[in-house]
This record gives structure tokens, sequence and C-alpha cells, in this order.
């Protein structure tokens, strides 16, 4: 048997804070709220490294991934951040050297939507699990996270505003004030993509499709495969008539959060992301919140006195 090369001493002793694999494709079956669903997951794995340790067992990683997945296929898990949790889990009991496991899971996820006209379609979202698993006095501690990735439109408030008063000086009189201000302005449009991740408290289950609705509501209009042209009228201009910010996105997300989940503790982290593929700017525009609940319930977080 050949010798542990990554149990030998390390020649340059730092802890290293993430070791692992990454991009691990798998197939895994997951049944929730009676539906049955195989997702096609792709996974990154990680554990901290002691100082004095030359290597990881990386293989430990796969033998771990390999297991659990075997295992969903007879008895499937009840979600990808319950899936994610094992894993770290796991990922603990193979390395005894780690104090620390992470797992980061996704998915492609996939919900019935409709057109105005009342046509049907299966649009595409990413579903998100993160789990942490940490040694402690009572055995591993475990936190685990649910997300969604939802790709939205947003129209720019701004530039709304500028065209319409610029249109207002070139042509104004009383009646084009009066009829520019009943109509939706002229402006630029953003695919914004929005990234949510929440953590689930123990019962106290976060289902992804309220998570990719409260994104949709907060975006100035969903985006849709399958629009005929009355459609895409209808769309842009439900759009225009609720032009948002990057800034809008986030807290509107933030909003609608806190408003849905009051049950959760205060100690649970939400993290945020809102990022639009600007049209006429060379480069994105991005906002964001690392946060937890309760934070966000402090009066002031919100700009009022406590």
């Amino acid at each position: 048997m050949s010798r542990d090369i990554q149990g030998m001493e390390s020649a340059e002793k730092y802890r290293l804070s993430r070791v692992g694999i990454t991009g691990v494709k798998k197939p895994l079956v997951v049944k929730r709220n009676g539906r049955s669903l195989e997702l096609h997951v792709v996974l990154d794995l990680y554990v901290d490294l002691p100082a004095r340790q030359r290597g990881s067992h990386l293989s430990r990683n796969a033998e771990a991934i390999n297991e659990l997945v075997e295992e969903a296929v007879h008895n499937p898990a009840e979600s990808l951040e319950d899936f994610s949790a094992k894993l770290a889990r796991s990922l603990l009991d193979r390395h005894p050297y780690a104090a620390v496991a992470e797992v980061h899971a996704g998915a492609d996820y996939f919900l019935e939507r409709s057109n105005a006209s009342g046509g049907r379609s299966l649009e595409a979202f990413r579903l998100l699990a993160r789990a942490n698993a940490a040694r402690g006095d009572g055995g591993a501690q475990v936190r685990k996270m649910v997300g969604v990735q939802v790709v939205g439109m947003t129209a720019c408030p701004c530039a709304m505003e500028t065209a319409r008063d610029l249109i207002d000086r070139e042509h104004g009189d009383a009646a084009l004030r009066e009829a520019l201000g009943r109509v939706p302005g002229i402006t630029h449009n953003q695919r914004n993509t929005v990234t949510v991740l929440l953590e689930v408290a123990e019962g106290h289950p976060v289902e992804a499709d309220d998570l990719i609705e409260l994104v949709e509501e907060s975006l100035s209009a969903p985006t849709i495969g399958l629009l005929k042209r009355g459609d895409e009228g209808a769309l842009v201009l439900a759009a225009h008539k609720n032009p948002k910010f990057v800034e809008d996105v986030v807290r509107g997300v933030l909003s609608r959060t806190i408003g849905r989940y009051a049950g959760l503790p205060d100690d649970a982290h939400l993290t945020v992301r809102s990022e639009s593929d600007e049209s006429i700017h060379r480069h994105n525009a991005v906002a964001e919140r690392v946060t937890t609940l309760g934070e966000l319930r402090a009066p002031h977080d919100r700009g009022h006195e406590g």
C-alpha cells in the first residue's frame, strides 16, 4: 500500500479555509410536497485543512456524493438543502482532521408560467442550496440555506424621467405634458438576474416556489419564453408602468421576505443580489444585501429612530 502523502506534514504550515472539489454533476431524486423530481445537480464540496497537514483526501468527497446519490434513488431527499446538509455531515465524518465542511449545490428548475393571452410555457429557474457543518461539543452543528436565481426584466426610472423632460422641452405644451403624465415614458430595459439565499431553520420550511414568486413580484416584470406579438406589447407596457433600479429590486425582495417569513428566527441569514445586464452601458449594475432577518426587522435598519 502506498504512503498517505496527503497525511504527511506540510512544509509551509498555514491553515487553509477551503480545500475540495467543484463542478461535480449528478442526478438527484427529490420528493417534496408529494412531488417527485429528478434534479441535475452541480456540487461544490469543501473542508478546511489544518496547518500541519499537507493535503486533503479528495476522493472521500466523491465517495460521499456517490453514496448519498445512490441512497436518494430508493429514499428520495426531502429537498436540495437537506441533501446538502447530509452531505456536509458526511464530509466531517470522512475528514476527521477538518473542523468545517461546506457544500454548494445548484440545479435547473422549471415552473409553468402564462403570458398575457393565456399561453402556457415551462420557464427555467435556478435552484440553489448551501450547507455548512462545524464541529462542536455536542456533535456537528449544521446550518443550511435554500435559494433561487431568477431572470426577469427591469425598466430604468432615471432614463424614463430624463426622456420625458427632453420631450417636454422639445415639444412642450400643456396638453402634451398632461398626456405624458398619463402614460409610461420611454426608457431602456435590462435583463435582471436576482439571487436569493435564505437560511432554513428546523420547523420552518421554505419553498423555492415561494422565493421565486416574491422575486418576480419585486422586478419590473418577469421574462417569458413564449410571447406572441400582443404578449410582447403587454409585457413591455407592464414593465414600463413599474420602473425599477437594481436597488429597488433588492429592497423589494427584502421587504417581501420579512413579510412572508415572520416565523423564521432573527439569526437566519439572508443574501439578496440583483444584477442588471445593462442595454445602453458597457457595464452591469449591481446591488446586494447580506444580513440576518433580525437586522432587517430592527427599526433603525429602515431609517427609523429605534
